[in-house]
């Protein structure tokens, strides 16, 4: 059976662009956390969130013309591009190859979505320009990255919300295993906007100032923005090419909670656990380091808690949060996970838990990695991810063998 390894990774996040300052983000602890530009906040009781400030698409994308496209996809695009960049291959043997892309997100263009409903409410449908209208499919955010970078093959576009972008890694890790494609851009976008904002507040999972994941006394989540991608190819592929290997995707594992629309399951959770391990054939003794979903309300983090207790014991491996400095990301959030992951295998590091004062008494005995970054050897990871609707998405990997 084919094995499927991660050659390049594409974050595009409020603490850093591209690899090497995403890491020393994490590393330093660093947050994105700030009042709120994308659009006025007059109103809103709450408003501080991760942006993704002083983004330039004209910077980042070479084919795409800006103004063609709303900014969820710039984001993805941008984020593949640096992720082939960062793997290293020659872009035309990228072009004449089996290549494609799965983007997952939750809103996708919901910003040009709201300014051109804003336009047809306070001038008129008629005045509401075709042009406009053109950018707000979410299928157009694979297209993107496939028009950006001239691949041929798939061009999906996954909407399952919050664990989306695992989704996509899981989906580019099958057809690259199953001998469909030669390369695979994985990953997910998502962009800053007010409907976003006010429908968390509204549920009353939106925190005042600072996202404190696993702490007795968090309040909820902020929103963050911004698009993250990773290379998948085959190991003999960059082995081949003498390609530089952060890790090894080892399998994943899916499941639904088929229940509430908003609560997690903690069974399922632990469900979804499970198939991730058997799909990857390992054990959980073997795991170690949990990349959290860990968004900071007292449900999810409640819920994901009890579920890592039931597949690991009492005595888990660490555990942290890199919410606590992105902010949520929405469909982006799964990835940037799985691109913390591998480079903490490859670099040999655990991101922190930020904002930590007090953990959680029902999560007593969990390592959550409080505040500062620790130095690991880190042999196998589980991201885990998960979204509105019970849609549960983790991710393996593993240092290449």
């Amino acid at each position: 059976m084919v094995r499927v390894v991660v050659t390049g990774v594409g974050p595009l996040a409020g603490v850093g662009i591209g690899a090497e300052p995403f890491a020393a983000a994490l590393k330093a602890g660093r947050h994105a956390i700030a009042p709120i530009e994308s659009f006025d906040p007059v109103g809103f009781p709450h408003r501080m969130a991760g942006e993704l400030r002083g983004f330039e698409p004209e910077q980042w994308v070479r084919h795409l013309s800006p103004q063609e496209w709303g900014p969820a996809s710039l984001f993805a695009a941008a984020a593949a591009r640096l992720a082939v960049d960062d793997a290293g291959i020659d872009p035309q043997a990228l072009r004449s190859s089996r290549a494609g892309s799965v983007i997952g997100t939750t809103s996708g263009e919901s910003q040009v979505v709201e300014r051109a409903m804003k336009l047809w409410v306070d001038q008129g449908p008629r005045q509401l320009p075709a042009a406009r209208i053109a950018l707000t499919p979410s299928y157009r955010m694979a297209v993107a990255v496939n028009r950006e970078l001239g691949l041929t093959g798939e061009a999906v576009t996954l909407a399952t919300a919050c664990s989306a972008s695992n989704y996509a890694i899981g989906y580019a890790y099958d057809l690259i295993r199953n001998g469909e494609a030669d390369y695979m851009l994985a990953g997910g976008a998502d962009a800053m906007c007010r409907f976003a904002v006010a429908g968390f507040y509204r549920l009353g999972a939106l925190t005042e100032q600072a996202c404190s994941p696993f702490d007795a006394n968090r309040s909820g989540i902020l929103i963050g923005e911004g698009g993250a991608a990773m290379f998948l190819e085959s190991y003999d592929s960059a082995r081949a090419r003498g390609a530089r290997v952060y890790a090894e995707v080892l399998g994943y594992g899916l499941t639904c909670d088929a229940s509430h629309m908003v609560s997690p399951d903690a069974g399922s959770i632990a469900a979804c656990m499970r198939r991730a391990h058997r799909n990857a054939g390992i054990k959980p003794a073997e795991v170690d380091y949990i990349s959290a979903h860990g968004t900071g309300t007292p449900s999810n983090d409640t819920m994901e808690g009890r579920a890592i207790r039931e597949v690991f014991g009492d005595t888990p491996p660490p555990v942290s949060s890199i919410k606590s400095m992105l902010g949520h990301t929405m469909g982006a959030a799964s990835c940037f996970g799985a691109i913390a992951s591998v480079l903490g295998i490859a670099q040999g590091f655990i991101p922190p838990t930020i904002n930590h004062t007090e953990i959680d008494p029902e999560l007593a005995g969990f390592d959550v990695v409080p505040n500062r970054a620790r130095a690991a050897e880190l042999r196998i990871v589980q991201n885990n991810g998960f979204a509105f609707g019970g849609n549960n998405a983790i991710t393996i990997f593993g240092r290449p063998q």
